[in-house]
């Protein structure tokens, strides 16, 4: 499954907390944005499918404490659901 992304949807609450991030970490998720649109799987991004009632999402490490929510809507299509600390998947 490891084909670029070429669309990415930002859900409201995605946009909201992307907004209230240290400047840091906004720089560093542009980054990594780019690198996951390369390829989502990109062993840097620490990517990997969640389990329990997210059981159908996938996350991806921004910094040590920062993680990306996501979901595949098709090969090559996400939707980012929301981004910050662990307490993303509360």
């Amino acid at each position: 499954m490891s084909k670029k992304i070429t669309k990415i949807h930002y859900t409201s609450i995605y946009l909201k907390h992307y907004q209230k991030l240290p400047k840091n970490i906004q720089v560093l998720q542009d980054k990594k944005e780019k690198w996951f649109k390369d390829d989502p799987f990109n062993p840097r991004l620490k990517t990997h499918k969640l389990k329990g009632k997210y059981r159908k999402f996938f996350s991806y490490s921004v910094a040590r404490s920062f993680r990306v929510l996501f979901r595949f809507i098709s090969e090559n299509e996400v939707i980012f659901y929301d981004i910050g600390t662990h307490e993303i998947y509360r």
